[in-house]
């Protein structure tokens, strides 16, 4: 379990950190008539060009089978470019020898508004008995 590896730890702290910054969440009571929303980590290794691993990566992200269509969610968004956008954008930057830079963006999904309250559980391995 990555749980007890440093640099597992280090990458869950790491994403919690942002959490927190972002003022993502607060620790409160569950009100009467609301349900939680079960958590899971989702880790990954970044590696280099040459395969040496760049930096690893732990995401704390709900459990999104248990939410009910046209009852717990109106959409789902998600920050992403499709493939022929980026083609044509790398095409452009070739064509007029432009300098293109590439760069990670962590926790942009932190950024989007929600405009109905939702109750997730304590993520496991950092629960804070009576929160």
């Amino acid at each position: 379990m990555p749980f007890n590896t440093p640099k597992w730890q280090e990458a869950m702290n790491e994403e919690l950190m942002a959490i927190e910054k972002n003022n993502t969440w607060q620790s409160t009571d569950l009100p009467k008539g609301h349900k939680t929303i079960d958590v899971k980590w989702v880790y990954k290794i970044k590696v280099k060009a040459n395969g040496e691993i760049d930096r690893y990566e732990a995401r704390l992200v709900a459990k999104g089978f248990e939410q009910r269509e046209d009852f717990d969610h109106e959409e789902i968004f998600s920050p992403v470019a499709r493939m022929k956008t980026v083609r044509l954008i790398i095409a452009l930057v070739a064509q007029r020898q432009w300098k293109i830079y590439q760069m990670d963006i962590k926790s942009a999904f932190l950024n989007d508004p929600l405009d109905e309250e939702v109750y997730i559980k304590q993520p496991s391995g950092f629960i804070q008995s009576g929160k």
